[in-house]
């Protein structure tokens, strides 16, 4: 199975993205009432956007050099110093994979580190694209440090929006370093504590010209905080439990793209904010895996291979390229043992699949198919 390479290589950035979890207590229709207990944050990008047009996303964006300048280290210090800013012990470093060209050096000595830079572009992306703040006061420690005890790791709380939001949105939009400018005059610093590794995607050959090596972190809240979109890059929201996120995307009220509704299917596993919460606390700081899908295409459709999956090939072969075979969709899911892996069926249609053990590092989807009948009126 093999495929065309493209004419030239791709220009990757680097990116992050903040998969938003609230705590639910408004009433909904009964009908779509769900057990799960929390919402999902998904924003809907305007369809004049060059990159996923209309898509209801995570927020998140691409990270500027703001985000790791020297200066942020003035605002943390004197309670948050390099080199873990009070995030626990530092994860081991990055093993290179064999993808050329793929992952930039490390920041600078002088700036952030990556994984306090990430965050703060999480938190800047976050409030730049629907008003959320998410700061800390800046004598504060942190919101809950790894030597608490479990009982006392509550989720956290957005700021409550200042005078003058609209402003400083505009300022923040047109050069990031204004952030920096906000946390100073509001006395506080980017809540960096409450965001938690979550993984991370890299944009698959086919999707585009852009293609992005991003950072997925996740936080949890109490509650949902107002949000207000920002009506340039984003024109709506929803928030959404992750069965009810399933449910439109299939309904097509919303459209997700693959790695968006994988996690979603991901997150489908925690019957509680509560207990995603203290999943997020009780994984081991590590380095997150960041997963490139290599798409097979089929006879009749397409497959995203993940990490894990039997037929993925960790090779820079297929940077630029996927990969081709004959045979038809049910054919390779028959065949298949070893699976992680994302069938799509239809722009409203994907199923998952599978094999790998959920683990105290990472969980896993559970296989997730699409009712035959259904998938033939999509």
């Amino acid at each position: 199975m093999s495929g065309p390479l493209r004419s030239g290589p791709s220009s990757w950035r680097r990116a992050a993205t903040l998969v938003l979890a609230a705590g639910w207590t408004r009433p909904r229709p009964a009908a779509r009432a769900p057990a799960d207990g929390f919402r999902l944050l998904l924003l809907q990008r305007s369809p004049n956007q060059r990159f996923m047009p209309g898509a209801h996303v995570f927020p998140g964006g691409v990270l500027d050099a703001a985000d790791s300048s020297p200066d942020w280290l003035r605002l943390f210090a004197p309670r948050h110093t390099p080199p873990s800013f009070g995030l626990g012990p530092s994860p081991p470093p990055r093993q290179q994979l064999p993808l050329p060209g793929l992952f930039p050096s490390d920041a600078d000595a002088a700036a952030l580190p990556n994984d306090v830079a990430l965050r703060i572009c999480a938190i800047r992306e976050t409030f730049e694209e629907a008003g959320v703040l998410l700061l800390r006061p800046r004598g504060s420690a942190s919101a809950s440090p790894p030597s608490l005890p479990p009982e006392s790791r509550d989720p956290g709380h957005a700021l409550p929006p200042p005078p003058g939001l609209a402003e400083w949105r505009s300022r923040v939009r047109s050069d990031p370093r204004d952030f920096l400018q906000l946390c100073a005059h509001l006395d506080c610093t980017p809540d960096i504590w409450a965001l938690h590794d979550w993984g991370g995607w890299l944009t698959p050959y086919g999707a585009g010209s852009r293609r992005f090596d991003t950072a997925f972190f996740l936080c949890c809240l109490r509650e949902t905080p107002s949000v207000e979109p920002d009506l340039a890059e984003v024109e709506g929201y929803e928030w959404l439990s992750p069965s009810e996120a399933t449910e439109c995307f299939l309904s097509k009220e919303i459209w997700l793209a693959p790695p968006q509704f994988y996690e979603v299917r991901r997150l489908e596993n925690f019957a509680s904010l509560s207990a995603l919460h203290r999943f997020c606390w009780d994984r081991p700081r590590e380095v997150s895996e960041r997963w490139l899908q290599i798409i097979l295409l089929t006879a009749d459709g397409s497959i995203h291979l993940l990490p894990g999956d039997e037929l993925y090939v960790k090779d820079s072969d297929f940077l630029e390229k996927n990969m081709l075979t004959d045979k038809k969709t049910e054919e390779i899911l028959k065949e298949g043992k070893v699976l992680n892996r994302i069938v799509v069926r239809g722009s409203h249609c994907y199923e998952i699949y599978v094999t790998l053990p959920s683990t105290n590092n990472c969980v896993y989807p559970k296989n997730y198919r699409v009712d035959r009948a259904r998938v033939a009126h999509l």
